[in-house]
């Protein structure tokens, strides 16, 4: 666990398989000014991760971002049951769909959908805008207003070299800078995503208010996040919207 600025920690996971390519996963915990940690994206929970956790405050929200960040939820939600979770109306759709509507009460139980606001505990803490216009998926995007960090998702996947040399065939290396998803390539979120948004128009209008924030820092769930210059990254990243 890395603290990263005043009442916010990123914690970084083991790779998970995604379409046959390990991925690396990434938590961010803030505590907001009621004490109580908001959790994004969890990650696989450890005896030491829930001890480094219960450390740093209670448990109180638990993001998923968008449909495909939901793979540790389950466990986080039994750990601390009293905490609420969060996500677009897509995970909440597709955990339903995959487990049956008993299943989903039980292990989900009280599952809220997020849009384009806060709620109110955590306004004045979190900015929150939705990307939408795509036909295959939403995300939520938020911004840390203490720390002055936007954290994303899968709208920016910023893999360094030495990690694709690392965890991925040689023949996946080009593959992976076509894609757009390498330092190098700028960040940017996959290519068959990019091309899945038919309704440019409302991506534009949340891109506008991620670079409204003009963050320091931005982090995202996969490859190297940008600990300075956020918003000039931001700019190169979702230039493609």
């Amino acid at each position: 666990m890395e603290r990263i600025g005043e009442n916010i920690w990123i914690v970084e996971g083991g790779n998970v398989d995604f379409y046959g390519f390990p991925y690396p996963t990434r938590s961010v915990i803030i505590r907001l000014p009621d004490g109580g940690l908001w959790i994004w994206s969890p990650i696989a929970l450890t005896p030491e991760l829930k001890a480094e956790v219960e450390s740093l405050g209670s448990v109180k929200h638990l993001i998923s971002p968008n449909k495909i960040h939901y793979l540790f939820l389950k466990d986080w939600k039994a750990a601390w049951p009293e905490a609420q979770l969060w996500g677009p109306q897509s995970t909440l759709d597709k955990l339903r769909k995959m487990h049956g509507d008993a299943e989903f009460e039980r292990s989900f139980a009280g599952m809220a959908p997020l849009d384009q606001t806060a709620p109110v505990d955590w306004q004045g803490a979190l900015d929150l805008v939705r990307f939408t216009g795509s036909v295959f998926m939403d995300e939520l995007v938020f911004h840390h207003v203490e720390s002055d960090t936007v954290i994303l998702a899968d709208l920016s996947e910023n893999f360094d070299c030495e990690f694709i040399k690392n965890n991925w065939s040689k023949w996946t290396h080009k593959f992976a800078h076509f894609w757009g998803i390498t330092v190098e390539s700028g960040g940017k979120a996959p290519l068959e995503w990019r091309l899945s948004w038919f309704n440019k128009k409302q991506a534009r209008a949340a891109r506008e208010k991620v670079l409204s924030w003009g963050p320091r820092q931005v982090i995202m769930a996969h490859g190297a996040w940008q600990r300075e210059n956020g918003r000039a990254f931001l700019e190169k990243s979702l230039s493609w919207i």
